[in-house]
């Protein structure tokens, strides 16, 4: 059984049997992998650190072409993370990334995808409490660009005409973004999205950062969650997105009338201890 020596950061863990966890972890050369990290709950020595919620490290996995459960050997543990257990904002949203990462990266090398997911990870890390919602924001919808389903911007979905920037927009989910004026006349469902809401998300799509007001923000969640609805969600709840747009310790208000705008992972491994 070949040994993978790969950079790694944690996406979900849980307790498995009386000694050991299951790990969901995300890699630069194996894509999203299930691993059991056999004796970590009976020894923090093997392992410290490395079984926390968003460490990030060296991971040697002992592999199989078709198990869907791989052994963990070793994780040297280079970043820890520990800013985004501080706050709930913080949490909530590097928990949202994680959750589209898990439930739509492919188990095989995404080397770009893996480096959009560590720089969302940071940027919410690092940025202050009041501003970890526009961070995850733009974490999700980088992760979504970089999974090829960016929604269009500045030309319509439909017929591919220029819409300017400067003007209000309708916006589709079906159709993968904004419409010109004649095809959002013979488009049902559409919605008015303001400049200032189409320079966030091209902001973030790009790779850069946008500012908002508390409103906006929930206004932008409820975009997001829709838009993933629509192209990516395969039935299945975002628990994770839920907790996020929802938390119970926010204190945003509703979203402003300019854009109206209409999970923790499941484990799916079992059984026995399997070694390399």
């Amino acid at each position: 059984m070949p040994l993978v020596v790969t950079d790694a950061v944690v996406l979900h863990a849980f307790d498995y049997s009386e000694t050991s966890r299951i790990l969901r972890i995300a890699t630069r050369e194996a894509g999203v992998q299930s691993v059991l990290a056999r004796g970590a709950r009976r020894s923090q020595r093997r392992f410290g650190s490395a079984l926390d919620l968003f460490a990030e490290g060296s991971a040697q996995l002992y592999t199989k072409v078709g198990r869907d459960l791989n052994t963990l050997a070793a994780f040297d543990v280079t970043r820890a993370r520990p800013a985004l257990a501080l706050d709930l904002e913080r949490f909530a949203g590097a928990s949202a990334i994680a959750e589209l990462m898990l439930r739509f990266a492919r188990d095989d090398a995404q080397p770009g995808l893996y480096d959009v997911l560590i720089d969302a990870l940071d940027r919410v890390g690092d940025a202050p409490p009041e501003r970890a919602r526009e961070a995850g924001l733009g974490g999700v919808w980088r992760l979504v660009a970089e999974l090829g389903f960016a929604p269009s911007i500045d030309v319509c979905s439909a017929c591919h005409a220029g819409v300017p920037p400067e003007a209000p927009a309708m916006f589709s989910h079906p159709a993968g973004g904004v419409l010109c004026v004649r095809c959002a006349r013979s488009t049902p469902g559409s919605r008015t999205v303001p400049p200032a809401a189409r320079d966030a998300l091209r902001h973030w799509l790009g790779g850069g950062r946008a500012e908002l007001g508390a409103a906006e923000g929930r206004a932008h969640q409820r975009l997001l969650r829709e838009f993933l609805r629509e192209h990516l969600a395969d039935g299945r709840p975002l628990r994770a997105f839920e907790l996020w747009e929802h938390g119970r310790w926010s204190s945003a208000g509703d979203a402003p009338d300019a854009l109206e705008l209409p999970a923790t992972p499941d484990a799916v491994v079992g059984g026995r201890e399997r070694g390399p």
